[in-house]
């Protein structure tokens, strides 16, 4: 009995963690049904994904519908149709006056008698005139292939599966990993995976109601500068780079943890990152010119500056740790100091 180790000061039991130790063809078992559980829930979530088609669809158009809103507020048209001719004529143009703050979006010209004369009036329509294929929208989402829409829908599908079982992929993954770590280790990956994931979600709503919009605008206008028509994109396309974007932005997001993780195992300190400013604002700039879709200057500053600042707030918080390990060492060298 006096021969049995005494257990380590520096590391207490309850600090150790490290769960039970298992023979290998039981970590094989646990590695099994770990991934029938993950595949599992992305085809389910696929499915949903894929009987919801026609929702996802209606989400992923919205910011296309407010670049609409956006282009009309600036260079509004309205259509005019006379017999089976559809003309666009810009709002400046016409007395919206006469049918208050949300005048119609398509007219037709009609004759009217007033005595010996007989005049051309127009006349708003309750009908839309959308089933000609002119309705004065920036862009309409067209498919060129017999099997188009069934493309669309299984994309939206594969995207859609995987964002709806992330949470579910992450549970069963954290369920086989987890208990092998430390307690220290377990706090911390709990802090990194609330942390990342809330800035992902954030760059994700952040991409989806700001950047989008202003990006698909841009895209149009700058396509129309360039002399080419920009009123028809392909359905498959389109949600292409929406969602390209969308992961984009919200991977740019997750700056911060990868900073601070690095800070956190000795690999960068506060005054690296604080030297390093003048290169990272390049590095910045180059890479959301290479991860964004559209690559206009717009969408490019829309990104680089949210992510400058959140480079500014790693810097920030890597000083404060700093700081506080400063005023350890001190103290503990105080301490240590002769009576």
């Amino acid at each position: 009995m006096a021969d049995e180790p005494l257990p380590s000061p520096d590391l207490p039991e309850e600090e150790e963690g490290g769960g039970p130790v298992k023979p290998f063809l039981e970590h094989l078992e646990d590695l099994r049904w770990t991934l029938l559980k993950v595949l599992s829930s992305i085809v389910i979530a696929m499915m949903i994904c894929l009987v919801a088609g026609k929702q996802l669809v209606i989400l992923l158009k919205y910011p296309l519908d407010r670049a609409q809103k956006l282009s009309d507020s600036a260079n509004r048209t309205a259509v005019v149709r006379f017999g089976s001719t559809l003309i666009k004529i810009p709002y400046q143009h016409l007395d919206t006056n006469l049918w208050g703050t949300n005048p119609p979006s398509s007219f037709e010209v009609t004759f009217q008698a007033e005595g010996n004369r007989l005049l051309l009036v127009l006349q708003p329509e309750t009908n839309s005139a959308t089933g000609d294929g002119v309705d004065g929208s920036m862009v309409q989402l067209k498919n060129y292939s017999p099997i188009g829409g069934f493309s669309v829908a299984l994309e939206m599908a594969l995207y859609g599966g995987f964002a709806l079982a992330s949470p579910f992929v992450m549970f069963f993954i954290g369920q086989f990993v987890i208990p092998a770590l430390k307690t220290r280790e377990k706090q911390f990956l709990y802090r990194a995976l609330a942390v990342g994931v809330g800035l992902f979600l954030v760059g994700v709503v952040f991409c989806y109601f700001a950047i989008m919009q202003v990006t698909l605008l841009a895209a149009a206008q700058f396509s129309q500068w360039l002399g080419f028509s920009a009123d028809e994109w392909r359905a498959e396309d389109y949600i292409n780079f929406v969602v390209k974007m969308m992961l984009a932005v919200g991977l740019s997001f997750q700056l911060p943890v990868v900073l601070l993780t690095l800070v956190k195992v000795g690999i960068l300190s506060y005054k690296a990152l604080s030297n390093s400013r003048s290169y990272f604002v390049v590095i910045n700039l180059v890479v959301c010119a290479f991860i964004t879709p559209s690559g206009d200057p717009i969408t490019l500053l829309f990104l680089a500056i949210p992510v400058q600042i959140l480079y500014e707030i790693s810097v920030l918080i890597a000083w404060l740790w700093w700081r506080r390990d400063e005023k350890e060492a001190a103290a503990l060298e105080a301490g240590s100091g002769p009576a």
